[in-house]
């Protein structure tokens, strides 16, 4: 148990080390925010039109974080030859495969809960056509992003500590306190009707989107055994994309809520749905409450998808020449 949380605790280490995890973080976080900026003239959808593009925006980035961390941890290592270094200790590979492949779901962990916060004040700062932008609040979330910039360089130029992984941990908890001090003191008002207040919804909408990414990670992790960064990242985008028309391909073969022929159910059985796990279009529906019980049964769906999909990753990877 301690090996597979040394392996794990440092493949996470090395993940929040990559400058394409923090550009990433920062890059989906600020443009977040940013959607909140703009006038859409939406005939008083702005709010949700806003809110459900940073959830958009959360997903698109975490996917490309799980292929790119993926591939950083497991297919770079086997190319080099890292792993065999590591398996030739009294380590399994599926001990091996389990630490790396929960090293990356908390480093997307850390990335989602970044996307989330900025997905809540972004919706704190949306605003309709009788509304105006929120400067304040803007110009707090980039002090909080640039104070965790500073931090890092900080740490790198006094302390000879790692600039990326600094500036990742750090931005973790002054993003929280941007989100508080922004809850605080701005008095934006969005409409003429209302005052600013946090949508708490997107919290467990966040959630949901987080059970999704451990799902592609793990996908990721699978074809990284066998595959390199772009034949990963088109096999998961594909699968991504099939994912979300799963429900219409089901129709199109003949399947229907009674069922269907047995290979349709099969194929709609083996391929996620992630329109179980988007669910931001209720948030301004007037049926946006969110029961945590259909978030306790999603979080039961990726874990035994996530562990199929590892199972099938173990097998890839036991035959494999490590040399």
């Amino acid at each position: 148990m301690r090996g597979l949380l040394n392996i794990a605790t440092n493949a996470f280490m090395e993940l929040v080390r990559q400058p394409v995890f923090l550009l990433l973080m920062t890059c989906s976080a600020l443009f977040e925010v940013f959607l909140a900026v703009p006038y859409y003239f939406a005939f008083g959808d702005e709010p949700k039109l806003v809110k459900t593009s940073a959830l958009a925006v959360a997903l698109v980035s975490g996917l490309a974080g799980a292929v790119l961390s993926a591939s950083a941890s497991i297919a770079r290592e086997l190319r080099t030859g890292t792993a065999l270094a590591v398996l030739s200790k009294p380590m399994g590979r599926i001990r091996f495969l389990l630490a790396k492949y929960l090293g990356l779901a908390a480093a997307l962990t850390i990335l989602t809960y970044v996307n989330v916060v900025a997905a809540l004040v972004a919706g704190r700062m949306a605003f309709d056509a009788y509304g105006q932008t929120d400067v304040r609040g803007l110009g707090l979330f980039a002090a909080a992003v640039a104070t965790a910039y500073l931090y890092g360089g900080f740490a790198n130029y006094f302390l000879r500590r790692p600039f990326v992984s600094h500036t990742v941990l750090a931005m973790v908890p002054l993003v929280a306190l941007a989100a508080l001090l922004l809850g605080e003191i701005s008095a934006h008002a969005p409409s003429l009707y209302e005052q600013a207040r946090y949508d708490w919804r997107l919290i467990p909408a966040g959630l949901l989107i987080l059970f999704a990414l451990w799902i592609l990670a793990a996908l990721a992790v699978t074809c990284s055994t066998r595959l390199d960064m772009i034949p990963t990242l088109m096999v998961c985008t594909a699968v991504f994309l099939l994912g979300l028309v799963a429900d219409y391909l089901y129709s199109r073969m003949g399947g229907t809520l009674e069922g269907g022929p047995w290979w349709a159910t099969a194929l709609y059985t083996l391929l996620p749905n992630w329109q179980l796990f988007w669910l931001a279009d209720l948030l301004e529906t007037g049926r946006g409450v969110f029961h945590w019980g259909y978030v306790c049964k999603a979080l039961a769906y990726t874990v035994g998808f996530v562990g199929a999909l590892l199972a099938v990753a173990s097998a890839l990877f036991e035959d494999r020449e490590l040399t």
